[in-house]
């Protein structure tokens, strides 16, 4: 399974949805993910992939992660996954 496929799994389940439903252009609100879901979201990410991801829930706005749409969650967990290699 890609990382893509993970990742949208990941989503999809906390937005109680099918993978299929999750498009790389879904917005987390447009997914019905509020803020807890998004901290859910980052730590299932964080261990399935083993790696931690510059976020503060706090002050989301000052995160250098972007997290716009499902692709830019993916495209940063790629580039954090080949930083980590």
């Amino acid at each position: 399974m890609s990382t893509q496929d993970k990742v949208i799994a990941i989503i999809a389940e906390q937005a109680v949805l099918e993978p299929s439903d999750v498009t790389l252009d879904s917005t987390l609100e447009d997914l019905g993910i509020d803020s807890l879901g998004l901290v859910e979201s980052i730590f299932a990410i964080e261990e399935e992939f083993d790696i931690s991801i510059p976020f503060n829930a706090n002050e989301p706005g000052k995160s250098d992660f972007d997290i716009s749409n499902v692709a830019a969650i993916v495209a940063g967990i790629d580039k954090l996954i080949l930083e980590k290699a």
